[in-house]
């Protein structure tokens, strides 16, 4: 997969090679531990590679910070959101979007100011996230198509309980998520990630 289109002129960011790889690492860590992304991974939305889609989409989203400067987090979140869609065919509906977005922001900024112990301390913090959250994936509608009938949604829709093997929690009932939290106030353990893949 190519990456993705620069909209700015490329300006390779000043960052050590040292620095670049601990900032690799963090995006893979924010990648892994993004519930969303994981349930298409895991169940093949991207079809039989899916899991090199997403190992691509880590070195994707790092060049895409090396080409471009003074990137914004609504830049960065539609970078993801294209990424996911044209990848896995999934729309991400949990309002993780921006918070995913925040971290990779963050440890670009951390790099470039030499805080490599901070980053690796957020690393570690995402490491233990990951596989810590319950997971709801709904096949759905792509963007944009309104959706008329109920029955239809009833027939087409899949729902996974992906919690960690062992687990005695019970699954609350879906609801729409509340305000997206920044990276240093992770989402509940027992929340919900709705992914909504576009239909065939």
């Amino acid at each position: 997969c190519p990456p993705a289109p620069s909209r700015r002129p490329a300006v390779m960011a000043a960052l050590k090679e040292e620095a670049r790889l601990l900032f690799t690492e963090g995006v893979r860590s924010a990648l892994e531990a993004w519930a969303a992304l994981q349930v298409a991974v895991e169940n093949g939305f991207g079809g039989a590679h899916s899991q090199q889609k997403a190992d691509w989409m880590v070195n994707a989203v790092a060049q895409y910070f090396y080409d471009n400067v003074d990137l914004e987090s609504e830049e960065i979140e539609e970078l993801l959101a294209d990424m996911v869609y044209n990848e896995f065919d999934t729309v991400i509906e949990d309002g993780s979007l921006p918070e995913v977005a925040l971290q990779i922001r963050t440890f670009f900024g951390l790099c470039q100011r030499g805080q490599e112990a901070e980053v690796r301390g957020r690393i570690g913090e995402l490491a233990q996230r990951k596989g810590n959250v319950k997971v709801n994936a709904v096949q759905g509608e792509s963007p944009g198509v309104a959706d008329d009938s109920s029955e239809e949604d009833d027939d087409e829709t899949e729902a996974m309980d992906c919690c960690p093997h062992g687990s005695n929690s019970e699954p609350s009932p879906l609801q729409q998520p509340g305000p997206s939290t920044t990276a240093e106030e992770p989402p509940p353990q027992d929340g919900w990630t709705v992914v909504r893949r576009k239909r065939k």
